[in-house]
C-alpha cells in the first residue's frame, strides 16, 4: 500500500488529500486546522514520494515552519486588523448609536421603518468596519432591543440584523476583499473600489424586501412616527463623524496621498482621536482593543492554516489542471459559472466565508478567467463581456457576496451564532427562521450582479479604466 501509495500522480495525491479535509471540516474540525493538518499531510506525502520519507519528512516540516511567516508578512494584510480597529472604535465612541438613531428618526414612518433604520445604519457602518462578525455583534446590542421595545416579532428583529450585517462583507474597506485581492493577486484598491455600487444595490434589495413583509404583515414591523423636522435634522451631526472616516481612507488612496494600509491606519487614528474627544473611558478602549485583538487572531490563524493547504496544492498542479477541465466543458460558460456559485452555496453550509475563499480561491479563480477566455482576453472577445482584469474584479465582487450569504446559511453562519449569543433571548433557531427571507434578497442580488457586470465595474472603470 505504500509504495502504490508513492507511486499515485501528484493530482491523485491533490484529490485525497483535498477529501480528507473536507471530511475533517464536515465532522466538525476548525477549517484553519483541518487545512493545516491536511497541508502537511499532503507535503509530505508528495515529498517522501520524490525524496524518501526522512529527507521527505525534514522538507515537509521546514516548508510549515516558513509558509506562514513569509505569506502573512505582506503588508497588504495588515489592512485586516486595521479595518476590524476602526469598527471597535466607532462603536464604543458611541458613534454606530448615532448612526441608528438618525436612521430612526428619517425613515421609522415607513413600514418597518425601525428594520430599514437597521438595514441603512449598517450600511453606514460597514463603510468604517470591514467585519461582518463585528458589524452583527455591535447592532445586535443596538438594533434588536429597539425594535422589540415597540413590538417587532423577535425572529425578523434578528434576521434583519444577521442579514444587514453581511454588508461588511462587500461595502469597502472589507476584510474579505483585502483577502480575495492577496490570494488572486489583484490590486487592493480597484476591488475596494468595485464594493461600493454592489454594497448599495445589496442594502437597497434588503430594505425593499423589508418594506414588502411589512406591508403584507405590519405586526412584522410596526412604523415609529412623532419625531419633528427639527429632531431629524438635530440627529445628523452625530453620524458625521463615520461620514468623515469613509471620506478620509477614500481619497487617501484615490488622491494618491497614501497606500491603502496607511489610508486605513489614518482612519483608525481619526476614529480614535474623535473617542478620546467623545469621553471614551479607559475600560471602553480596552475592550475595544481586545475585540479587535480576538477577531483579528481568529482571521490570521485561518490563513495560516489554509496557506499549508494552498501550498501544497501548488505542487500537486491540482488548480491548473481544474482550469483546464473546466475550460474544456462544452457548455456554456455561464452555466459553469452558475454551478461554480452553486459549490459556493454548498460549501457554505459547513464552512466559515474566509476559509471558503482560502481554500478555494487557489483552484476555482484560474477556471473563471480560463472560462472569460483567458489572462489576456479583451473585453468584447470575451464569455462574460468584461476584460481579464475586469473579469478578476467582477467575479471577486460575487464570491463575496456568495460569501456573505454564507455567514447567515445554516448550519454554520456565522452571523447568526453572534446575534444569538449577544441576546439571551433569542435561539439560533430564532435568527436562522428570521434570516430566511433574506436568502431570496441575495439571490436576487447576485442574479443582478452576474447579469449587469457594468453595476461592479463603472466606478473602478471611471477612476482606474478596469473594463
Amino acid at each position: 500500500m505504500w509504495e502504490h501509495m508513492m507511486q499515485m500522480s501528484p493530482i491523485d495525491m491533490g484529490l485525497w488529500v483535498t477529501g480528507l479535509m473536507l471530511l475533517m471540516v464536515v465532522v466538525g474540525m476548525r477549517v484553519a486546522f483541518a487545512a493545516a493538518i491536511a497541508g502537511f499531510l499532503g507535503l509530505l506525502w508528495y515529498f517522501s514520494s520524490k525524496l524518501g520519507f526522512e529527507k521527505g519528512f525534514w522538507v515537509a516540516v521546514k516548508m510549515a515552519g516558513t509558509i506562514p511567516h513569509s505569506k502573512v508578512s505582506t503588508s497588504a494584510l495588515s489592512l485586516i486588523p486595521v479595518f476590524i480597529l476602526i469598527g471597535f472604535l466607532a462603536y464604543y465612541a458611541g458613534l454606530t448609536k448615532a448612526l441608528f438613531e438618525a436612521a430612526k428618526r428619517w425613515v421609522g414612518w415607513l413600514p418597518g421603518g425601525m428594520a430599514l433604520a437597521t438595514v441603512f445604519s449598517t450600511a453606514g457602518f460597514a463603510a468604517v468596519s470591514g467585519a461582518s462578525v463585528a458589524t452583527s455583534a455591535v447592532f445586535a446590542r443596538i438594533a434588536i432591543p429597539e425594535m422589540l421595545r415597540v413590538g417587532y416579532d423577535k425572529r425578523f428583529a434578528a434576521g434583519v440584523v444577521a442579514a444587514s450585517g453581511t454588508l461588511a462583507s462587500l461595502i469597502p474597506p472589507s476584510a474579505i476583499l483585502v483577502i480575495y485581492a492577496i490570494i488572486v493577486e489583484q490590486d487592493v484598491g480597484a476591488l475596494l473600489m468595485a464594493g461600493f455600487i454592489p454594497g448599495a444595490v445589496s442594502a437597497l434589495i434588503y430594505a425593499s424586501l423589508v418594506i414588502g413583509l411589512a406591508v403584507m404583515k405590519p405586526e412584522f414591523g410596526p412604523t415609529v412616527t412623532g419625531f419633528s423636522w427639527k429632531e431629524r435634522f438635530v440627529s445628523l451631526p452625530p453620524t458625521l463623524p463615520i461620514f468623515f472616516v469613509v471620506f478620509i481612507i477614500i481619497f487617501s488612496v484615490y488622491g494618491g496621498w497614501g497606500t491603502p494600509t496607511e489610508a486605513g491606519a489614518l482612519g483608525a487614528f481619526v476614529v480614535f482621536c474623535m473617542a478620546v474627544y467623545r469621553g471614551m473611558k479607559w475600560g471602553n478602549m480596552k475592550d475595544a482593543l481586545m475585540e479587535a485583538g480576538k477577531l483579528t487572531v481568529m482571521i490570521f490563524t485561518i490563513i495560516w492554516g489554509v496557506l499549508l493547504y494552498v501550498r501544497f496544492l501548488g505542487f500537486a498542479d491540482l488548480p491548473h489542471a481544474f482550469s483546464d477541465w473546466i475550460s474544456n466543458l462544452e457548455q456554456n460558460p455561464m452555466i459553469t459559472l452558475l454551478l461554480i456559485l452553486l459549490a459556493y452555496a454548498v460549501l457554505g453550509m459547513f464552512m466559515d466565508a474566509i476559509g471558503m475563499l482560502l481554500l478555494t480561491l487557489p483552484v476555482v479563480f484560474p477556471a473563471v478567467i480560463a472560462l472569460n477566455g483567458g489572462p489576456d482576453v479583451a473585453a468584447i472577445d470575451s464569455a462574460f463581456g468584461v476584460s481579464a482584469t475586469g473579469c478578476a474584479i467582477w467575479f471577486g465582487i460575487i464570491v463575496v457576496k456568495m460569501a456573505e450569504f454564507c455567514l447567515i446559511t445554516p448550519p454554520i453562519g456565522l452571523n447568526c451564532f453572534v446575534v444569538a449569543g449577544v441576546r439571551p433571548e433569542l435561539t439560533v433557531q430564532d435568527v436562522f427562521r428570521g434570516v430566511t427571507p433574506f436568502f431570496i434578497a441575495d439571490v436576487i442580488t447576485i442574479a443582478v450582479l452576474i447579469a449587469f457586470p457594468s453595476i461592479v465595474l463603472w466606478l473602478p472603470g471611471i477612476i482606474m479604466g478596469i473594463s
